[in-house]
C-alpha cells in the first residue's frame, strides 16, 4: 500500500515511518498541504493522509478520485475540511477520533492557569532579572465555575482535571454522556454562570461562532475563554470586541479561526498580515499557541498506530469503525450496519 502524506511536518515522520514499516504500507511524506492544486501529487497512490489545515473538498476529492486513490486518512479527529457528503461513494474518509484526550485537556488547563497566574509574563521578567510582583495578580480557581462545552473524552477529561482543583462544573452537549454524574444545563445559563468556559466541541454549522457578537451580552464580566477545539467555533472579531470592552477577561486559544495559512509555519521574520490576529496577540491578556494542544509522544504514536489501522483494516474489509459517513446514524437504510461498511 502506498498512501501520500500532506503537511508533514518533522514530528510527524518517526511514528509514521515506524508503524508503515510494521504494516508495510509506504508512506510518501510531502512538506505541501493538500488542496487542488496539489492532488496531483497523490495519483498513483492509494489513498493520501491529511491534517487539520488540508482542504478535501469537492474538487480535490475528484481529482484524488481521478489519480487512483480510494481513501482519505485523517491523522486527527475534527473533519470540517473535508466535504463528507460530497466523498460518499467516491471515496472512503477515516479519522482518529481519540488520540489522546490528556494531551488536549492538560494543555487547556495549562493554558488557563499559565494566564490567571501570570507565569507567561513572570518568564519573561525574571529572564530580565526583574523580580517585581506588580500588576502579577491572579485568582484561585477553587470555587470557580467552570462551563464546559462538548462533553466527549475531552470534555470529560478536562472536567475531571477542574474537579481536582475543586472548581464547580457546569456544561452543555447537544447529546448529553448520560449517567456521567455531569451537571448538564441549558448554553444560555452556562454563559451566564461561568468564569472559565472551555470549548471542546465539534464545529458544526450549529457550533459555528457559538462565540460570537449576540453572545457577549450573555457572558458574566471578566469571563475566561479557553479554546482548544476548533478556530471558529469563536468569531474572532468578537472575541476582540469582548475583550477592548473588559466583558472577556482572558482568552487563551491554541486555535484560531484563520489559522489554516498562519499556524505550523515560522513567520517570526515577517509581517503578519491578519490584522485581528496581530491585535489579539499584543493583548496582555490573550495567549495563543498554534494548535499544540496534541503535540506530546503519546499523542503522536497513537495517531499513526490508529491511521495505519484504519488503513488495514480497509484493505482487508472495505470498511473501518472509525470511517467517516455523513449517513451513518441519519438513515434506516445504513449500509454500515448490514455489511460494516458504508459503500
Amino acid at each position: 500500500m502506498k498512501i501520500a502524506f500532506f503537511d508533514t511536518k518533522p514530528y510527524d515522520r518517526p511514528a509514521f515511518e515506524r508503524e508503515g514499516a510494521k504494516a508495510g504500507i509506504t508512506f510518501k511524506f510531502f512538506e505541501t498541504k493538500l488542496t487542488p492544486d496539489t492532488a496531483g501529487l497523490a495519483r498513483g497512490y492509494d489513498g493520501v493522509c491529511v491534517f487539520v489545515n488540508d482542504t478535501v473538498d469537492r474538487e480535490c476529492i475528484d481529482r484524488l478520485v481521478e489519480g487512483g486513490c480510494r481513501m482519505v486518512a485523517l491523522r486527527c479527529a475534527g473533519f470540517n475540511n473535508v466535504d463528507t457528503r460530497y466523498a460518499f461513494g467516491k471515496i472512503h474518509v477515516f479519522r482518529v477520533p481519540a488520540y489522546s484526550p490528556y494531551a488536549v485537556a492538560e494543555h487547556a488547563m495549562a493554558m488557563l492557569l499559565t494566564s490567571i497566574r501570570r507565569i507567561h509574563k513572570a518568564y519573561i521578567r525574571t529572564r530580565d532579572f526583574n523580580f517585581s510582583l506588580n500588576n502579577m495578580t491572579g485568582f484561585d480557581l477553587h470555587g470557580k465555575t467552570v462551563g464546559v462545552i462538548g462533553t466527549g473524552k475531552i470534555g470529560r477529561v478536562f472536567i475531571d482535571i477542574c474537579r481536582g482543583f475543586g472548581m464547580r462544573v457546569i456544561a452543555y452537549d447537544k447529546y448529553p454522556a448520560e449517567g456521567a454524574g455531569i451537571d448538564y444545563v441549558p448554553l444560555d445559563t452556562l454563559f451566564r454562570e461561568s468564569d472559565i468556559i472551555s470549548l471542546h466541541c465539534p464545529l458544526t454549522e450549529e457550533t459555528y461562532h457559538m462565540i460570537g457578537a449576540d453572545t457577549l451580552d450573555k457572558l458574566k464580566t471578566g469571563v475566561v475563554i479557553v479554546n482548544t477545539s476548533r478556530g471558529a467555533l469563536i468569531d474572532a472579531e468578537a472575541l476582540l470586541t469582548g475583550i477592548k470592552q473588559r466583558k472577556i477577561g482572558a482568552a487563551c486559544l491554541d486555535v484560531y479561526e484563520e489559522e489554516s495559512d498562519i499556524f505550523f509555519e515560522d513567520f517570526s521574520g515577517h509581517i503578519i498580515e491578519d490584522d485581528t490576529l496581530a491585535r489579539l496577540i499584543s493583548m496582555p491578556n490573550v495567549i495563543v499557541t498554534s494548535h499544540q494542544a496534541f503535540l506530546t509522544e503519546e499523542a503522536l504514536a497513537n495517531i499513526a498506530e490508529t491511521t495505519v489501522q484504519n488503513l488495514l483494516e480497509f484493505e482487508a474489509t472495505g470498511g473501518s469503525p472509525n470511517e467517516l459517513c455523513y449517513r451513518c446514524g441519519k438513515t434506516d437504510d445504513c449500509r454500515r450496519d448490514r455489511s460494516k461498511k458504508c459503500f
